[in-house]
């Protein structure tokens, strides 16, 4: 039986959950949580509006996504730095974004439905359309590093005192106080 793959979802943004797809980043430890098609469609199922079986996504999808991953931490650093984020990036977001998105249905039963002819592609453009939105938008101020020494994630800070540090409080936050419960217990 197939196991289900789990991604890290709460950091407050759909962009900033697919950022994360790259565990671990800037450490010599950094997981590809999206290395085929499969786990790119498992993504998509789990983080995406409308499901998306296994033959959804392609090899040349899950290069197009780890692309859009990458341009979106670089938009994203430029506008947290007050920096303006070169034309490829800009571009390539640009160019994802304007993919046609799922489109909700109302089913008989009452219950609202997603559905995409693309459904990998139409994901990666509410992905694409949720990351100008954030650059474009006071909230990027409240973007921040989590300080989980080998974490990297990203994260919408919505606290109302604008201080929360870490992506988590049930890892990395967890992690941080244990370690430092035991450097003061001595242990």
């Amino acid at each position: 039986m197939p196991t289900t793959i789990r991604f890290r979802q709460g950091s407050g943004r759909l962009c900033l959950d697919f950022a994360r797809t790259l565990r671990f980043r800037g450490t010599a430890a950094a997981v590809e949580e999206l290395p085929d098609a499969e786990a790119l469609a498992a993504w998509v199922r789990q983080c995406g509006p409308c499901p998306a079986g296994a033959g959804d996504a392609t090899p040349a999808l899950v290069r197009t996504a780890h692309e859009l991953r990458e341009a979106i931490h670089r938009l994203i650093g430029a506008a947290r730095s007050g920096g303006r984020p070169d034309a490829a990036t800009r571009a390539l977001v640009n160019e994802a974004a304007a993919h046609p998105v799922p489109v909700p249905a109302l089913t008989a039963s009452g219950r609202l439905a997603w559905h995409a002819g693309d459904p990998v592609r139409a994901t990666l453009a509410l992905v694409a359309r949720d990351a100008l939105d954030l650059v474009a938008s006071p909230a990027v101020d409240r973007v921040r590093d989590c300080a989980g020494a080998a974490c990297g994630a990203l994260f919408l800070d919505t606290s109302r005192p604008g201080t929360r540090r870490w992506c988590s409080m049930d890892t990395c936050g967890n992690r941080a106080k244990k370690a430092a419960l035991r450097r003061r217990s001595g242990g």
